[in-house]
């Protein structure tokens, strides 16, 4: 006759302690990942920004040499202000705003110069450090 082995008394499962540190460690990890990843944007949003200023100080320059004045607003890069020589559009309007949606600020005199372009960052509002710092231009 054939005998059916039997199960080890010691043999068992996880308890449910052991269940909880792994659940609470596979959290700590995926909340590590995705702090980084989203770091990661808003750092990347800078960067596009402060590109995106640089762009658009060209086409104030640009409707500047073809007005011989600089436009009284973003606006105006858009949509016609009526001027001779305005010879635009020279942005659209999506490119008026930065990456987080907020309208890039049109400064007129600048600090260092006849205007300055000025994002407020991630947090939208004026000052703030890392991400949430102004970025401008000029």
């Amino acid at each position: 006759m054939r005998r059916i082995p039997q199960l080890h008394a010691r043999a068992r499962g996880f308890s449910l302690i052991e269940i909880i540190i792994v659940i609470v460690l596979i959290g700590t990890v995926m909340a590590l990942i995705t702090r980084s990843v989203m770091g990661g944007s808003d750092r990347g949003n800078v960067k596009i920004t402060e590109t995106q200023l640089s762009v658009l100080a060209g086409k104030v320059d640009q409707f500047r040499m073809d007005t011989g004045k600089l436009p009284e607003s973003l606006d105006q890069l858009a949509t016609s202000p009526g001027m001779p020589g305005w010879l635009g559009p020279y942005a659209t309007a999506d490119e008026l705003k930065d990456p987080w949606g907020a309208p890039i600020e049109f400064k007129r005199p600048g600090a260092n110069g006849p205007y300055e372009l000025v994002s407020l960052g991630a947090d939208s509002a004026p000052g703030g450090d890392s991400v949430d710092a102004d970025i401008r231009k000029p």
